[in-house]
């Protein structure tokens, strides 16, 4: 088995669009870096920064039930820790997540954007220390076999987006859905990162939305009920030991690795 990360992604912000990255540094039992790490809260939600917990993302903006945000394409600036957000090809909104006026600016475009469908006033949480937005209490990072999307597209008989998934971790060399195989094993990198892959990632409504357009024009989770007798797609695993990892580099579970020692 020869597994290679075939790209790499985050989304800083819950619900909306991904940023792809050559690289990154993991750490010890956090999450995937700079994921995650804001939300767009969808009238009150009862979020308490003080005391973080795990909230259902339907309290939030999110592609399951708001596909207009897929229409966006947005970029985090961490070095200005500023949020920018285009719209058909233009800068619509621009504001800085560490202040306020720069959450109320971000605020009054999401209030323009998609009046119909907020079920109050849009407000931007800012993920404390050791918390992030994800939709497993246990989300820490996520992987996408790309040959089980491919698979997957026989199914559905179109093309599948693997953006869709919303995963961290694109992956290739493994089987169609063998992925599934390495739940409970750990994977280790050339550079001494080891993640421990705990468990599969079901699927929601959101993968019907196609990343690009926002248009719901597929049945994901319907499909693979229907061909697999499950909804999962992907899986997560946790940070055991930190390190770098690139695109191009090859993922080995640890028993493996240790056979051919």
């Amino acid at each position: 088995m020869s597994i290679r990360i075939a790209s790499l992604h985050r989304y800083p912000v819950k619900g909306l669009s991904p940023e792809l990255l050559a690289s990154a540094i993991l750490e010890k039992g956090q999450y995937f870096p700079g994921d995650r790490l804001f939300a767009i809260e969808n009238g009150p939600s009862g979020f308490d920064a003080g005391q973080p917990e795990h909230q259902p993302k339907i309290k939030f903006l999110m592609l399951m039930r708001n596909e207009s945000l897929a229409r966006l394409k947005t970029r985090y600036l961490d070095e200005i820790t500023t949020l920018v957000i285009d719209e058909d090809g233009r800068e619509a909104a621009r504001g800085d997540l560490s202040t306020k006026e720069g959450r109320l600016a971000i605020e009054a475009f999401f209030r323009r954007f998609m009046p119909a469908e907020l079920r109050g006033p849009p407000k931007v949480l800012t993920a404390p220390e050791g918390f992030r937005f994800t939709d497993s209490r246990r989300g820490f990072v996520s992987l996408i076999n790309l040959a089980s999307v491919r698979e997957l597209e026989n199914v559905v008989g179109s093309a599948i987006d693997p953006l869709r998934f919303r995963g961290n971790l694109h992956l290739d060399g493994l089987k169609p859905w063998e992925e599934f195989d390495l739940v409970g094993q750990v994977l280790t990198t050339s550079s001494g990162a080891r993640l421990k892959v705990t468990k599969r990632i079901e699927r929601c409504a959101a993968t019907n939305v196609d990343p690009n357009t926002g248009i719901r024009d597929l049945a994901i989770p319907k499909s693979l009920m229907q061909a697999y007798g499950h909804f999962d797609c992907g899986i997560y695993a946790e940070i055991l030991t930190g390190g770098a990892i690139a695109e191009g580099d090859s993922l080995m579970p640890e028993q493996a690795a240790l056979a051919l020692e």
